[in-house]
């Protein structure tokens, strides 16, 4: 009889796993592959995901956490004086800087082919639940729960978009502007709503 998986041991394997794809791609790996690169057996792996499926699973929603949390680290992201602007510079700084930027990559990468087809995700989380996490962020500035959805997923769109483009480009002056007026943008959404409201 097998030991029960402890759920820190589990999340340190996410975590490695995650490491190694942000290495290597995530586009075809195997378990098999997988544990190698990361110095380990394969039963390591199936100790705490019963298949592929589970394990990539676990990935996005732990990626999700991760976000999340660096999110709401960002100075402001609680105080509805801040602009959001600033948050989505300091998000953009954070996921491009050399310590991020592999990880900013394979967020790019698991959702490019998710959208060709090429990796079917277990469910919309991994980008519908980025949209409401934002949104909840908008809502604390006046919005309503309607519109900050439908804005935040606005935001997150041309957001990874325009990183996406970066990266493939590498035209940094092109990026910037675009990000200054993305940030612009949002931040008049916030106070049209606040000028609405007074």
């Amino acid at each position: 009889m097998s030991r029960p998986a402890n759920p820190e041991r589990r999340r340190e394997v996410t975590d490695a796993a995650i490491e190694q794809l942000a290495a290597t791609g995530i586009g075809s790996f195997s378990l098999r592959a997988l544990a190698e690169g990361m110095g380990q057996s394969t039963r390591v792996l199936t100790h705490h995901f019963a298949d592929k499926s589970a394990l990539l699973t676990a990935i996005l929603l732990r990626l999700d956490e991760r976000q999340h949390a660096a999110l709401l680290s960002t100075p402001g992201w609680d105080d509805p004086e801040v602009e959001v602007g600033s948050i989505v510079r300091s998000a953009w700084e954070r996921n491009l800087t050399p310590g991020e930027l592999t990880m900013t990559r394979l967020i790019r990468e698991i959702e490019g082919l998710a959208a060709a087809g090429r990796l079917p995700l277990p469910g919309a989380g991994f980008v519908r639940g980025r949209a409401e996490f934002v949104a909840s962020c908008l809502m604390r500035r006046g919005m309503s729960e309607s519109s900050a959805l439908t804005k935040a997923t606005l935001l997150n769109a041309a957001y990874s978009s325009l990183q996406g483009d970066y990266l493939i480009t590498g035209d940094e002056e092109r990026a910037e502007a675009a990000l200054a007026e993305l940030c612009t943008w949002i931040d008049s959404c916030v106070q049209a709503v606040r000028h609405t409201d007074s």
